[in-house]
């Protein structure tokens, strides 16, 4: 077993899992793959040889460090490839370390009775175009004239279904690889009635998602907020930007949107988290120009405390009503 996917699960009240877990998974390769909000995928054959172990034996000793350093536990599939290593996950439990043996008909056998969702990039209309013709398996799909495949989803979609179907995987762990979605938590120390403490704290989240956004020179085509009760109840609202942006007062503006569409009367709020998601990189992105000199005035400013926080640190300038 070369590739483990891991699914990390963290005990309840966190929202994301702790950054330092990946740094775990790096002790033992740097061919490390995050897949946000709470998994990665690690490539174990350097290590195989280094430990002397395979990747079979390897992954509960991942399991063990995750809990004694974090307490946090984790599920984990592996296999010969990050296809069938994310496919073995699927049905792992907690604790539970699913394999997917490396011989032919081993992977035939545990393919055969997936249903076609199974396969990551396989969508919702894809799949009703498949089961329409019954071929609601892998099993059905990999065993499916090409020619038929080709008039159902199109020649390059039957030809890449039809290879996964089978277990043939040309994909590799991408190390490194940009995450899609970049996450600010705030947590109230009590239960938070007061509006405009919640209002507070979505400033000093969305400023911190535009600093990183920024820094990594990257735009967000979306935002998620959440907010978690003090009966750890959570309600989440979405809302596609204008345009990918990185810009803290257009992120602010849809995080109080966000907000004030919850229409929260007097809740007993414990925390918010705001997600920033569809990352992109900016110079990908198209930004429409205004001939606003009040937005222009916000962004040269901008650059300039950005150079500030990143010379004398995060606190160096900020919006007044954080400073307090």
């Amino acid at each position: 077993m070369t590739v483990v996917c891991i699914r990390f699960l963290p005990p309840p009240g966190y929202e994301d899992v702790p950054p330092g877990l990946l740094g775990l998974l790096e002790e033992f390769t740097p061919v490390v793959q995050a897949l946000p909000p709470d998994g990665a995928l690690a490539d174990l054959g350097g290590a195989e040889r280094y430990f002397g172990q395979d990747g079979l034996r390897l992954a509960p000793l991942i399991r063990v460090r995750a809990l004694a350093r974090y307490g946090v536990d984790c599920a984990i599939g592996a296999g010969p490839g990050p296809l069938l290593a994310r496919l073995a996950l699927r049905g792992a439990r907690p604790g539970e370390i699913r394999a997917v043996p490396e011989d032919p008909r081993a992977v035939a056998e545990f393919l055969a009775g997936l249903p076609v969702t199974a396969l990551p990039g396989v969508g919702p209309a894809t799949a009703r175009t498949l089961c329409g013709y019954g071929l609601d398996t892998l099993g059905l799909v990999a065993a499916a004239p090409p020619g038929t495949l080709q008039r159902l989803v199109g020649a390059r979609t039957a030809r890449e279904l039809r290879e996964r179907a089978a277990g043939i995987d040309r994909s590799r762990v991408a190390p490194n690889a940009a995450a899609r979605s970049l996450t600010a938590e705030r947590t109230f120390p009590l239960d938070e009635l007061d509006p405009a403490r919640h209002r507070r704290e979505l400033l000093s989240a969305a400023e911190e998602t535009g600093a990183r956004l920024r820094a990594g020179e990257q735009v967000c085509r979306a935002l998620t907020l959440t907010v978690r009760y003090a009966d750890r109840s959570t309600t989440t609202r979405g809302r596609t930007l204008a345009e990918p942006t990185a810009h803290s007062a257009a992120l602010t503006g849809t995080a109080y949107g966000l907000y004030g569409s919850l229409g929260l009367q007097r809740a007993r709020v414990r925390g918010l988290v705001l997600r920033a998601e569809g990352l992109t990189d900016a110079d990908r992105a198209s930004h429409q120009l205004s001939f606003d000199p009040v937005d222009e005035k916000l962004r040269r400013i901008e650059e300039v405390a950005d150079r500030a926080r990143a010379r004398f640190g995060p606190r160096a300038v900020m919006p007044g009503s954080l400073a307090a």
